[in-house]
C-alpha cells in the first residue's frame, strides 16, 4: 500500500472501480484517503479473497467522486436531487462547496425550493396540530389527562363534535362583537360631535353630556357580555396550553389578549370619560382589535393554496421589500427637500396667489403620492423648477416600484409550482 502505483479495488453498488492508491491521498482527512492506511482492512468492510473494499452507495455518484480525486473538479449529473447529492458528499466526507460553478449554478437553479420551504409539510403539521406537544409525563393528575382533551376541544375545530359546537358559538360571538362595534361607532361619533357647539366661527361652546353607553346601554351590555366569553375561553386556552411560549407568539392570540381590555378599561374610567370625551373616542378606537377576531375563521377552513403560496412568497423577498421601503424612503426624503427649496427659491416675486408647499413635511407628503404614482393633484408646482423635480420624482417612483415586479413574480411562480406538485402527492397518497 506505500508504493505511489500501488493500485486498490473499490465495489461501490456492485460496480468495481480500480484506481490508485496515489489517487485517494489527493485530498487527506477524507474517507477514501483513510483507505489506502495499513490499518484500513479492519476499518471498513474487505473481502481478502478479491482485495477489495465494499460499500453500499450509489454507484452513479461514485463515479463522479472518483473522478473528483482524479482531476480535483467535482462535478454532478444533470438529473441528481439536491439532497441525494449532499448525502452521498457527506459519506465520502467531501463538502458540497467543492462543486464547480457550473453544477452548483444548474442545481440551484433546479432546486428552486429553498429551506424555509422544505418546510411547508411540516408546518401544516404544525398548524393542524396547534401547538399540541406530545410531552411525557410521569404523572397521572387529573391535569395530565384532561389537557389534551380540553386543548383539542377549544384549539381543532374538528376533532369532535364538541369542538365544532364550541367553534360555531365562538364564531357568532365574534361576528355578534364586530357588529356592536359598528353599532358603537355611530353611537361614538354622536356623543363626541354633541360635546361640541359652534356658535359661531370664532367660538365653540364645549358641553357635555352622558356617556354614549348612558344613552345606548344595551350595547355595553352585549359587549361586555361578548368579552367576558371571550376571557373565559382565553382563560381556557391559556391554562391548558402544553407550550405557552408558542401560543403567546401567535398573532392571533395576541389579538385574543388584546380584545380584552377596551371595554373593562371604558368601565373603570367612565367618570374621567364624562370629562374628557377624547379619551373615550382613543379607547373606542382600540376596539380595532375586534375586527381581527374575524381572522380566526380562517382555522374553520382550509387556507387557499394561492394565500400559503404568497405568504411563502412575501418571507423569501422580505429584506428586498425592506430596500424597496428604505429606497422610498430616501427618494421621499431627497424630492421633498429639493422640492420645497425649488418651489420657495424659483417663485415670481410678483407672484400673488397661495403657494402650496408651505411647510416641507407637505413636500414629503406630496413626494410619497407622487412615488407611488397616486397622485392626488390637491396640491401641484407652481415654477419650473419644481414642475421638473415633480417629473422626475413620477419617473423614479415608476422605476422603483416597477422593477422588482419581476422577482416577486419569479418566485411567486417558483413557489406556487411546487405546492401544486405537493398538493397532487397529498391527493395521490389520499387515494
Amino acid at each position: 500500500m506505500e508504493g505511489a502505483k500501488e493500485k486498490i479495488i473499490l465495489n461501490v453498488g456492485g460496480i468495481r472501480h480500480e484506481t490508485y492508491c496515489s489517487t485517494l491521498r489527493t485530498f487527506p482527512g477524507t474517507k477514501l484517503c483513510r483507505l489506502t492506511e495499513p490499518h484500513a482492512h479492519s476499518m471498513y468492510e474487505y473481502d481478502s479473497s478479491t482485495k477489495e473494499f465494499f460499500f453500499d452507495r450509489s454507484a452513479e455518484l461514485f463515479g463522479y467522486v472518483l473522478n473528483y480525486y482524479r482531476t480535483k473538479h467535482l462535478h454532478c449529473p444533470a438529473d441528481t436531487c439536491r439532497s441525494v447529492l449532499e448525502e452521498e458528499l457527506a459519506f465520502w466526507e467531501i463538502s458540497d462547496a467543492q462543486l464547480a460553478p457550473c453544477c452548483w449554478l444548474k442545481l440551484n437553479n433546479k432546486e428552486r425550493q429553498p429551506e424555509e420551504f422544505n418546510m411547508w409539510d411540516e408546518n401544516e403539521l404544525a398548524d393542524d396540530q396547534c401547538l399540541i406537544v406530545q410531552m411525557e409525563r410521569r404523572d397521572f393528575s387529573w391535569r395530565a389527562r384532561w389537557q389534551p382533551k380540553i386543548w383539542a376541544i377549544f384549539e381543532k375545530p374538528y376533532s369532535s363534535v364538541g369542538a365544532k359546537c364550541l367553534a360555531v358559538v365562538s364564531l357568532l360571538f365574534i361576528i355578534g362583537i364586530v357588529i356592536i362595534f359598528c353599532e358603537e361607532t355611530k353611537a361614538q361619533f354622536d356623543f363626541f360631535a354633541g360635546n361640541f357647539t359652534i356658535v359661531s366661527h370664532s367660538e365653540v361652546t364645549h358641553v357635555v353630556h352622558e356617556p354614549y353607553y348612558h344613552q345606548a346601554p344595551y350595547l355595553l351590555h352585549l359587549e361586555l357580555f361578548c368579552v367576558l366569553w371571550f376571557t373565559f375561553e382565553f382563560s381556557m386556552r391559556f391554562c391548558f396550553c402544553p407550550d405557552k411560549k408558542k401560543f403567546l407568539k401567535n398573532p392571533l392570540n395576541v389579538v385574543d389578549f388584546l380584545s380584552l381590555f377596551p371595554v373593562y378599561i371604558e368601565l373603570f374610567t367612565a367618570k374621567q370619560i364624562q370629562k374628557m370625551p377624547t379619551l373615550g373616542l382613543w379607547l373606542g378606537s382600540v376596539r380595532v382589535v375586534y375586527l381581527l377576531k374575524l381572522l380566526k375563521i380562517s382555522k374553520l377552513i382550509e387556507t387557499p393554496l394561492i394565500l400559503r403560496v404568497l405568504s411563502y412568497t412575501l418571507k423569501s423577498i422580505l429584506r428586498e421589500i425592506c430596500i424597496l421601503l428604505m429606497m422610498l424612503a430616501f427618494e421621499t426624503l431627497f424630492f421633498g427637500s429639493l422640492f420645497f427649496y425649488g418651489e420657495l427659491l424659483g417663485i415670481h416675486p410678483s407672484f400673488t396667489g397661495d403657494l402650496h408647499f408651505t411647510d416641507i413635511l407637505i413636500c414629503f407628503w406630496w413626494a410619497l403620492i407622487t412615488l407611488t404614482t397616486v397622485g392626488y393633484g390637491d396640491i401641484i408646482p407652481l415654477t419650473t423648477f419644481g414642475q421638473v423635480t415633480a417629473a422626475l420624482a413620477a419617473i423614479f417612483g415608476m422605476l422603483t416600484i416597477i422593477i422588482p415586479i419581476p422577482i416577486f413574480l419569479a418566485k411567486f411562480k417558483g413557489y406556487y409550482a411546487i405546492a401544486i406538485s405537493k398538493q397532487k402527492l397529498k391527493m395521490s397518497r389520499k387515494q
